[in-house]
């Protein structure tokens, strides 16, 4: 069905493998299109409770946009190439499903940001991150100047990319900017694990917690406000009122 991308679904999560491994599955305009595509679809399945997304073979999760593509593009032209990737992403960060990136190796420019959008990342220990736009007289234009601050701060970011240096998985769980470090051949399972635990809760909380949190980092919405909202809205679903019941009645909840 798609070209650059391998998607499967298991235990209530859809697993999307950016698969160009030939091409350190670098993001052309193909894959991402499809990748719109196959998580849109994960949103509209009822039966998937949450999204991985990664990329196929061992060297790389993604090492950057297709630099073939922008070859010849005026400034028009590349602020609509760059306006797409936010949109994809912000769908992404945006997700009432809760999304995990899975980072095998290079997370590069686009990359990065891909990961960056997701709710949450997982690297394996050979997973390397960096923004090295500025090398090719460009700047990051997938949202990585604003996502970068939020996870490890101006300082570290500008460093990062200004510099175009690469930094190590550990250096990126000390950052802030991964959560947890496993060998490779546990990437996916400590992915699932995470996820397991997340589908135990009210899918509903989940997503208005997502809402919330993303509140925070969004200029047109007032945090706080947001929470408050939300919190009402709580009360309004079938998951508040099994979670009290089970609370109460000291059993599982059935969300």
């Amino acid at each position: 069905m798609y070209q650059t991308l391998l998607v499967t679904t298991e235990n209530k999560t859809c697993i999307i493998t950016l698969n160009r491994p030939d091409k350190l599955n670098a993001l052309n305009q193909t894959l991402l299109s499809e990748l719109k595509a196959a998580f849109t679809q994960a949103l509209a399945d009822s039966e998937v409770k949450s999204i991985i997304i990664t990329g196929a073979g061992e060297k790389a999760f993604a090492a950057g946009a297709d630099i073939q593509e922008f070859v010849g593009l005026d400034a028009q032209q590349a602020s609509n190439l760059a306006n797409n990737g936010h949109i994809i992403f912000g769908m992404i960060e945006n997700s009432p499903k809760p999304v995990v990136a899975a980072v095998n190796g290079f997370a590069l420019g686009g990359g990065c940001e891909l990961a960056m959008a997701c709710h949450l990342r997982i690297a394996s220990e050979n997973a390397k991150f960096g923004q090295p736009e500025v090398k090719l007289g460009l700047i990051p234009g997938y949202g990585g100047t604003q996502r970068l601050v939020q996870y490890i701060g101006k300082t570290k970011a500008l460093e990062l990319i200004l510099t175009t240096d690469m930094i190590t998985a550990n250096d990126a769980y000390i950052l802030g900017l991964v959560n947890y470090v496993v060998p490779q051949h546990e990437l996916l399972n400590k992915c699932k694990e995470i996820l397991a635990k997340i589908h135990a809760q009210s899918p509903n909380a989940v997503y208005l917690a997502i809402k919330s949190v993303n509140a925070y980092f969004d200029d047109n919405k007032n945090g706080f406000e947001e929470e408050i909202k939300n919190f009402g809205q709580c009360f309004t679903h079938n998951d508040f009122k099994e979670g009290v019941s089970a609370f109460l009645e000291k059993r599982k909840p059935n969300f």
